[in-house]
């Protein structure tokens, strides 16, 4: 089968042969119809996420999909050949830029009735995201007020509604895609070239940082005390290293990494959380529910053939996307 892969971090990807898998017991043998390109991508690519996860060459990309049941395991209850699903795999088993994989019925659900296979391919990785770091992290209430970084991109538009249909408070940062943005229900809008939100936000409960860097540290000021931020974008900290369970040397190593924003917690008495999602089904067929009920949408900027995954990655690669960037393989 066909596979967008690289050989080596820092290398361009490119298309390999492999020998389709073979399914265990408890796994459903999927074959994919589409796959979503994420930010995530590229830095498992330039080997920027290898202190937290080590993975063997060649390296399919890909971290989410949609596609049908072909075959399944003895001992898998939940789903039936001819189904139509979807999910995030865990990270040692991400590789979705493929015709077909082999996946526990655990990471998976049954896609939305609603949606396209291009539409539903969109959702897994950054609806997760978003339903964890809301309900899971913030416990995000009724009239809180969260700022949403980026919220023409691919984690923000799904981001955004999923926050006011949780009945927050949201603001966010754009500046091509305010129109979009503002569509997807934020309450305010700050447009990053000419304003610097920093100085208009204010004792806000809680950030979503898709950014980091100088975004995530200006990010601060905008924080009431005993306020959280969550990042997506880094860097990891030590609290991180504690939760996945890393020893002692890495989690220093972390540390040492956060340095600056650990010292912006103290300054400012804001927590600050990197957080790297995890697969869950059961969270899926919560998200499904939504989207079947129009609470929340697909938003997608381009679809390309599967035969243009490079040129995909690429645009992916500018920044510019409003919405999910989606590979069509079938």
């Amino acid at each position: 089968m066909k596979a967008f892969a690289i050989e080596a971090y820092n290398q361009d990807p490119k298309f390999i042969d492999q020998t389709k898998p073979q399914i265990n017991d408890e796994e459903v043998f999927i074959e994919i119809h589409a796959a979503s390109i994420n930010p995530l991508d590229s830095k498992i690519r330039k080997g920027e996420l290898k202190a937290l996860l080590e993975y063997d060459m060649p390296l399919v990309l890909g971290n989410d999909f949609s596609g049908t049941v072909v075959e399944k395991g003895k001992n898998v209850t939940k789903f039936n050949i001819g189904d139509e699903v979807y999910g995030k795999p865990r990270s040692e088993k991400m590789g979705t830029f493929t015709e077909y994989i082999a996946l526990n019925e655990a990471e998976i659900a049954l896609k939305p009735t609603n949606l396209s296979f291009e539409e539903a391919a969109g959702i897994p990785l950054v609806g997760l995201t978003s339903y964890q770091v809301f309900n899971d992290i913030l416990n995000l209430n009724k009239d809180d007020k969260i700022l949403i970084h980026a919220g023409s991109g691919g984690v923000g538009t799904f981001a955004i509604q999923l926050a006011k249909a949780m009945g927050a408070y949201v603001a966010t940062t754009s500046s091509d895609g305010i129109d979009l943005a503002k569509s997807m229900g934020a309450d305010q809008v700050i447009n990053y070239k000419t304003e610097n939100f920093d100085d208009i936000i204010q004792d806000f409960d809680a950030v979503l940082d898709t950014i980091g860097g100088d975004t995530l540290e200006k990010s601060f000021k905008s924080v009431k005390k005993g306020g959280d931020i969550i990042s997506i974008a880094g860097p990891p900290n030590e609290a991180f290293a504690e939760k996945m369970g890393f020893g002692f040397v890495k989690r220093k190593i972390f540390s040492t990494i956060s340095r600056k924003v650990t010292n912006l917690e103290k300054e400012y008495g804001v927590d600050y959380m990197f957080y790297f999602m995890e697969h869950n089904g059961k969270q899926l067929e919560t998200l499904t529910k939504l989207l079947e009920e129009g609470t929340v949408k697909s938003v997608i900027d381009r679809v390309y053939p599967f035969e243009e995954a490079e040129d995909a990655l690429n645009y992916s690669e500018t920044g510019k996307a409003k919405g999910k960037i989606i590979l069509k393989m079938k």
